[in-house]
């Protein structure tokens, strides 16, 4: 009766298995397209034997000794690390793929309207009275200006979009963290109360929130005793302490009131701001990334552009006299370059910048700090954030000059560790306005007219007067007369206030005082007081050549010429680039940041998904696999049910034999 006793708990054994094996099976069936869902196996062991005298050991059946996941922790890494970067690049290449579409596009085409603009500048310089000409030059030149401005509201919107993004993410993380904190205590909790069973489903919901918080952020998981998950973001940023999370929070930057950062918010609630260069990864490392990165270089580039453009007109525009005579006023605005103190300053130092030669600046943005000199002074440095330069060095006071700014106080007093954020071409589109109205204020005249002798002898000519910015701190307001002698081959008559500097064709330059007599060079180039002008030809003794106030200028285009040359003079990044080669730089910079952004993208997703298809090999739910599986335990339950079938018909034999 033992022997049949021990048969027919056998076969309970093995049906309770069968049974338990049916349900995983099931439950992997229901979940084959169950987003981060890993497949769930049952562990079957022998329950053993038992001693039978002059027999020997008999099994007892068997037992589902646990429910376990097919997981494989490395493979989990990886892949949140690939879907990671992957998700960083797809941020950056959607949003840098907006801006090349913008300047590479029509609707706001600057390089179209730089060249429409410097047509109009050249049609004054063929008909200079002709007003129609001139009104025509100043709607282009409020074209010019709208495109600008257009670009800066474009990228400003960008930058608004990215914002709200970041914020967007920044909720996202912070609830993702709230439920991995829950899941950790859920977890913990259940597994305390069966150590030698885990609760696999609310463990493939925690690794699925990691996933996705992956996707946001870069992410690095460490593993507690009892299985709990600590999760650092960034570059080591405690997010996730077992059962406790640490919330996020967007603030504004403290170095730039216009910026938006991102600030850890403590048990106290004090928020205390990460720097954008420690969160990297995910969706919103990539953001971060993209808006300090490239939407700031492109900013700064195009105002740059306007600030370089604007000031070199003016100073052309300033150089000339209009229609009434009278000395040329700025055709543009010049956005000046912005400064901010950090909110966490002890002094109350303002500083404020102008730009002193635009062809030297740059795309970058720089910082200010001061710090204390070994003998208790303070002292200044500049450092250009583009590559973490130095530019100025342990100045002792301001205003310090670099990259074509000039920074100095405009009030209060500095402590020491103070910084300060300068942007000196962030604006500079947005800036950009047309100041002329009147076509008559076009100062297309030079102010000066050259010419010769009316009784000369000789073939000698002065031809291609001009001036520059030196010229208006003395004004020529008598006519100055140059006279030739064949006595030592000279030219007197020069101002007895200004040097003269002689420049031969072959690039030899002279010097000589003020006043004196300068030897006759044909075709060399003479500067004196702001002029600069070129003696040619073979005069006799006696020639003379004259200089003279511009007071009919009505005809004359000599100055709106020298805007139109402008066109092509190299006065951008340090005189490397024209203002059409300048943009095309840029356009071509994004353009390829974007193409190399998508080979990355396409990379990286391709790498993402041999990853993924890997964990999904060992974790994943195969349908046929699971099918097999259905038929191998529904055949064993048939089996087990027949044992007790049997034992029970052996039972009933015996009672019978009785």
């Amino acid at each position: 009766m033992s022997n049949l006793a021990s048969l027919f708990n056998t076969g309970l054994s093995g049906l309770n298995t069968a049974s338990t094996a049916l349900s995983v099976t099931g439950h992997n069936t229901a979940n084959v397209n169950t987003a981060g869902y890993t497949r769930q196996s049952v562990q079957i062991t022998s329950l053993g034997g038992t001693h039978i005298a002059g027999t020997g050991f008999v099994g007892t059946g068997s037992a589902v000794n646990g429910v376990v996941r097919s997981y494989s922790s490395f493979l989990t890494t990886q892949l949140n690390g690939a879907q990671s970067t992957t998700a960083s690049l797809a941020a950056q290449k959607d949003q840098v793929s907006q801006i090349d579409s913008l300047l590479a596009g029509s609707d706001i085409d600057l390089g179209t309207q730089m060249t429409g603009f410097f047509s109009a500048v050249s049609s004054v310089a063929n008909t200079p009275s002709d007003t129609a000409a001139r009104q025509s030059l100043l709607s282009s030149a409020a074209s010019l200006t709208t495109q600008f401005r257009s670009a800066a509201d474009y990228l400003n919107n960008i930058s608004s979009s990215v914002n709200g993004e970041i914020g967007g993410a920044v909720e996202q993380v912070n609830a993702y963290a709230s439920q991995i904190a829950k899941l950790n205590k859920q977890i913990t909790d259940l597994s305390a109360a069966n150590p030698s069973q885990q609760p696999n489903d609310l463990l493939d919901q925690r690794d699925a929130l990691v996933n996705q918080l992956s996707q946001l952020v870069n992410t690095k998981v460490v593993v507690q005793d009892g299985g709990q998950y600590n999760v650092f973001i960034g570059s080591g940023q405690t997010l996730v302490l077992g059962n406790q999370a640490t919330s996020l929070k967007v603030t504004t930057a403290t170095d730039d009131p216009t910026a938006t950062a991102i600030s850890f918010v403590n048990q106290n609630g004090t928020a205390s701001e990460i720097s954008d260069g420690l969160l990297t990864g995910g969706k919103l490392g990539g953001l971060i990334g993209f808006r300090d990165g490239t939407l700031t270089t492109v900013q700064n580039s195009v105002g740059r552009l306007a600030i370089s453009l604007s000031q070199a007109l003016n100073q052309q525009q300033r150089l000339g006299i209009d229609l009434s005579g009278a000395p040329g006023n700025n055709l543009f605005t010049t956005a000046a370059p912005v400064s901010f103190s950090n909110a966490r300053n002890t002094g109350d130092l303002s500083v404020t910048g102008s730009i002193s030669n635009s062809s030297a600046l740059t795309t970058s943005d720089y910082r200010m700090t001061v710090s204390t000199a070994a003998g208790g002074a303070l002292q200044y440095s500049v450092t250009r954030l583009s590559d973490s330069a130095s530019v100025v060095s342990n100045a002792s006071s301001l205003p310090l000059s670099f990259d074509g700014v000039t920074l100095g106080a405009a009030s209060g007093t500095a402590q020491s560790g103070d910084t300060f954020l300068i942007k000196p071409t962030a604006t500079g589109a947005a800036g950009m306005n047309t100041m002329l109205t009147d076509p008559a204020d076009v100062a297309a005249a030079s102010p000066v007219v050259g010419g010769t002798g009316t009784s000369n002898l000789g073939t000698g000519t002065l031809t291609g007067l001009k001036v520059d910015s030196a010229y208006l701190a003395a004004p020529v307001t008598s006519t100055i007369t140059l006279t030739y002698s064949s006595t030592g081959n000279a030219v007197s008559g020069f101002p007895a206030t200004q040097p003269v500097t002689v420049t031969a064709p072959d690039g030899t330059v002279a010097n000589y005082a003020a006043g004196a007599s300068v030897p006759f060079s044909a075709n060399s180039t003479y500067s004196v007081g702001g002029m600069s002008f070129r003696l040619a030809g073979a005069p006799t003794n006696g020639d003379t050549f004259t200089i003279k106030p511009n007071t009919s200028g009505v005809s004359d285009g000599s100055n709106v010429l020298a805007m139109a040359a402008l066109q092509t003079a190299k006065i951008v990044g340090g005189g490397t680039a024209t203002f059409s080669t300048a943009y095309g730089q840029l356009v071509s910079l994004v353009g390829n940041a974007a193409n190399s952004l998508e080979i990355s993208y396409t990379a990286q997703s391709t790498l993402a998904s041999q990853i993924q298809t890997q964990q999904q090999s060992v974790s994943g739910v195969n349908q046929d696999e699971e099918t097999a599986n259905l038929l191998m335990y529904q055949q064993m339950y048939q089996a087990n049910a027949k044992v007790i079938q049997t034992a029970s018909s052996m039972f009933d034999a015996i009672l019978a034999a009785f």
